[in-house]
């Protein structure tokens, strides 16, 4: 029995063994595999794990997703784009100008086309911002799962998203997130009582507080640099 004579049903099945490169290479041999490997129905699971793999052609993003994980888990992370804009050098302004906006293009494109969203993971996704996080709120309704780690530039502002926006969700952590603070988590905890609220470490960070160049602290600047070292 040739492969092209087995269903739709049984093809997406083989399919969903495969890895996102193999997906696509399979679906390059003939007409019928290819539009196997673009039904939405094999999408409902999507995982990267550095922004460069954002911009390849090998997935599909559908109304049929329902996981999103995107983890850059990379010492560029700690070293580059988790520097303060203020603090960084011309070099490492340079290497995050390549890449900053991946995500948060990305997650444009999700929230116009993944209406059906039920978990978002982002870790060590050093540029994505409140908007980012407040735009997939809005147009993912359905989002049952928030996990934010290590994301530098998220603030309160997100949690404000989460109060506002947050009807169906369930649980949010918001771990490592520096910029994230006590009286935040408390106003979230307080008008979201019944979401599961995590923050292991975020309120007990040291958070950006870009000072006018003449009124830099000393004691500060040190703590930061060393903390990035």
């Amino acid at each position: 029995m040739h492969l092209t004579q087995l269903n739709r049903e049984c093809l997406l099945h083989l399919f969903s063994f495969l890895d996102k490169d193999s997906r696509r290479s399979f679906s390059l041999t003939c007409q019928q595999l290819r539009e196997v490997f673009l039904d939405p129905g094999l999408w409902n699971l999507l995982h990267f794990s550095s922004p460069c793999q954002l911009r390849r052609d090998n997935f599909v993003l559908g109304p049929l997703l329902r996981y999103l994980t995107i983890c850059w888990y990379s010492s560029r992370v700690l070293q580059v784009c988790n520097i303060e804009d203020w603090l960084k050098s011309s070099f490492q302004k340079d290497i995050c100008n390549k890449h900053e906006s991946l995500v948060s293009t990305f997650l444009a494109h999700v929230c116009h086309m993944c209406p059906n969203l039920l978990s978002l993971t982002l870790s060590g996704c050093g540029h994505v911002t409140d908007q980012d996080v407040i735009s997939v709120l809005q147009y993912c309704r359905k989002l049952r799962c928030l996990y934010l780690e290590n994301c530098v530039r998220i603030t309160d502002c997100s949690l404000q998203g989460v109060v506002v926006h947050g009807d169906n969700l369930e649980e949010v952590k918001v771990d490592f997130c520096r910029n994230i603070t006590q009286a935040g988590l408390q106003a979230c905890k307080e008008m979201r009582p019944a979401i599961q609220l995590s923050a292991e470490r975020s309120a007990d960070m040291i958070p950006d507080n870009k000072p006018e160049l003449e009124k830099v602290p000393l004691r500060r600047t040190l703590q930061k640099v060393l903390q990035f070292s």
